[in-house]
């Protein structure tokens, strides 16, 4: 005898809730069924085998939302490098719907039963009086310019679950471009509204009913725009995915990954991460296409396994041939996404863009210049590419965007001398859009970089700078008081007023104070600040009153190799020092004080002023790492030029070496090289 419907469905339900009291979870199992089998309930399309947890969620309310006072910052998706482009026609991306188009792709979705949850007025309705109200609708809606725009319409309409996904991407749509003032007025009266608690409740009552599209962008819009992600809205929009995600095609899966990258951890997260991930090492040998494999490489995430990463750089190098321009620049951003970085995937993108680079817009070479500094992916013949393309079009391009640009450089510790030059002549003609903050980040650039413009416009250029510096004095914060005269000290010049200013008992003691976490940094910024004064500027008197504490003292290595050397050319017991402090500041390898007549070493003296006698000379033996000189040259950069600069200014010959440089050298090069730069032989 048939068992009953019912009493199936009872029984399906009575084993969940079993399975649910024993807390399992996807995790290590590499096969859906084995968990089904496992926890002995039959296997059911809505399923799936993707354990979810509902323990979180089923004690509360039906909905919790955010006050507008303790709204969190929601980012706005243009920043985000997802855009959707008609150019790439990536499916990888987070769009925002085209409503006029969804009507299309719901066909291909699933379809749960269309009358349960709709409204009697809808039902009633002919196919084309449908399809005629919901064009009105999709009409009206774009029309709509603020959250309240959309709730009214909602409430005049026959309402469906399409509709509902379409209002609530409306709703975020209608924010997300808003300052951040407007956004919590716009979503105050949002969540007072009448009818949006009403359409949260037709979103819980119809999930299941939903397409798949439909169901991950209205969890998406729901997200963004605050709803609380402990509300049982969510955590039954989470549920719903969980149970149809071997459903879910690119688009879905990109939109659903996205989404879980911004939320909370929360169970239902942790294992609906769990299962995109087997879902997406499932599907690998089944991708076809370049747009899909890059999709699936950003669903999983950067915590995902290392062996699923490098499965999904192996398919991507086997369809190297088929990469596009547009391809090519998004594999830089993907890989930023999934936090891998494959070099021989970046260096075959390389040469695709070096080749093309007139092709690239701005934003686009801006983000994937922003991934190779995430992925501390240096490439000196793409940043010169590039830096020559800006360079290019100085002349079209406006002083914020190209602040970026040298920011980027900056970053990734690319000094670009054309396009720097460049930038430093027009600053003064358009000094007028440079802001405060455009103007710290030109310093820090050119002090970090070490670049000073070509003669006969380091003046004007870095007077413009201080000019709109101190005429921000007043009004800026202890920490860029001190990053901006810092920035100036680098770059040798020290205007008064800021000084006076910086060196006033109140901002020391603030940027001193135990309840200040970068405390120690900024003691050690102000000690080489100090020791500028000093060295180069002692007309400058730092005021008896100022304290500056000591730092804690840094930890520092000599280098292991150089000192075999350095014994090697002196000899065990010569007088040499290493591993010394200069001023509680500058850390020096190795100091030698040298007879230059008899090209002997003789003893150091016991202080660190400059020899008076004219036959002996200080040497001071630098080991710097590759991150301390410029990409691809020996360009010192800002604390090891600083370091050089105050040695010569205390009498030292120094000898630069650079760690990578000489690593590569064999034993009889490395003696000779040094005992060439020590003696000057």
């Amino acid at each position: 005898m048939n068992a009953h419907p019912a009493g199936s469905q009872l029984v399906r339900i009575l084993r969940l809730c079993s399975s649910f009291s024993r807390g399992y979870t996807v995790t290590g199992y590499g096969d859906c069924s084995t968990l089904i089998q496992k926890n002995g309930f039959v296997s059911s399309r809505t399923q799936n085998g993707f354990l979810y947890h509902l323990k979180n969620c089923l004690g509360l309310t039906l909905f919790r939302f955010q006050s507008s006072e303790r709204m969190p910052h929601i980012p706005s998706e243009a920043e985000d490098v997802n855009n959707h482009t008609g150019e790439t026609k990536d499916s990888s991306v987070v769009p925002t719907p085209s409503i006029s188009s969804s009507t299309n792709t719901a066909s291909s979705q699933y379809r749960g039963p269309t009358t349960e949850g709709s409204s009697t007025d809808w039902k009633s309705m002919s196919l084309m009086e449908r399809r005629r109200s919901w064009e009105q609708f999709c009409d009206e809606l774009q029309q709509c310019t603020s959250p309240s725009d959309v709730l009214d319409l909602y409430r005049q309409s026959h309402v469906t679950w399409k509709h509902i996904s379409n209002s609530l991407m409306t709703l975020w749509a209608t924010t997300k471009r808003m300052s951040d003032d407007q956004k919590r007025y716009e979503r105050k009266l949002m969540f007072e509204h009448p009818v949006f608690e009403e359409i949260c409740q037709q979103a819980l009552k119809e999930a299941q009913l939903m397409s798949c599209n439909d169901l991950v962008y209205s969890l998406f819009a729901l997200v963004k725009i605050g709803v609380s992600q402990h509300s049982r809205l969510i955590h039954t929009l989470l549920r719903v995915s969980q149970e149809r995600l071997n459903e879910f095609d690119e688009r879905a899966l990109s939109v659903l990954s996205s989404c879980l990258r911004t939320m909370e951890e929360s169970k239902n997260v942790i294992a609906l991460r769990a299962g995109l991930r087997l879902l997406v090492e499932l599907r690998i040998p089944n991708i076809k296409t370049v747009m899909a494999l890059q999709t699936m490489m950003r669903c999983i995430g950067k915590e995902s396994p290392l062996p699923l990463k490098k499965k999904l750089e192996n398919k991507a190098l086997s369809l190297l041939n088929q990469f596009t321009l547009p391809n090519s620049q998004y594999m830089f951003i993907t890989l930023a996404v999934m936090g891998y970085r494959s070099y021989p995937l970046l260096e075959a993108c390389s040469n695709r863009v070096i080749e093309n680079i007139h092709g690239v817009p701005f934003w686009r070479l801006v983000h994937l210049l922003q991934s190779c500094k995430d992925l501390s992916y240096r490439n000196a013949a793409l940043l010169t590419a590039a830096g020559n393309h800006v360079a290019s079009m100085l002349a079209i391009w406006e002083v914020k965007q190209l602040i970026l640009f040298l920011k980027l450089f900056a970053d990734l510790g690319f000094r670009h001398i054309e396009l720097m030059d460049g930038f430093a002549q027009m600053v003064p003609a358009r000094s007028e859009s440079l802001t405060f903050k455009d103007m710290l980040s030109t310093l820090r650039v050119y002090s970090l970089l070490n670049h000073c413009p070509e003669e006969g416009r380091i003046e004007q250029f870095l007077q413009t700078l201080i000019d709109l510096f101190q005429s921000h004095l007043s009004k800026c914060s202890s920490l860029e008081l001190l990053q901006g005269v810092y920035y100036l000290c680098l770059l040798r010049h020290y205007p008064s007023a800021a000084l006076n200013q910086l060196f006033q008992d109140d901002v020391l003691s603030e940027l001193q104070s135990s309840a200040n976490l970068n405390r120690e940094a900024n003691k050690r910024t102000l000690q080489c600040i100090k020791l500028c004064m000093e060295l180069e500027n002692p007309s400058f008197a730092v005021p008896e009153i100022a304290r500056i504490a000591e730092p804690l003292p840094a930890s520092f290595v000599v280098n292991s190799a150089m000192k075999e050397v350095v014994e090697a050319i002196l000899g065990d017991g010569s007088p040499y020092r290493w591993g010394s402090v200069l001023r509680n500041v500058h850390f020096i390898d190795f100091e030698i004080a040298l007879d230059q007549e008899r090209k002997c070493v003789v003893p150091l003296p016991q202080d660190d002023e400059i020899i008076q006698s004219t036959n002996i000379q200080r040497v001071a033996v630098l080991c710097a790492p590759v991150s301390a000189f410029c990409l691809g040259t020996e360009h010192p950069k800002d604390k090891l030029a600083l370091k050089v600069r105050h040695l010569k200014a205390l009498g030292y010959h120094v000898v630069l070496v650079s760690e990578h440089e000489f690593g590569k050298m064999s034993e009889d090069e490395r003696v000779e090289f040094l005992k060439s730069a020590i003696f000057g032989e």
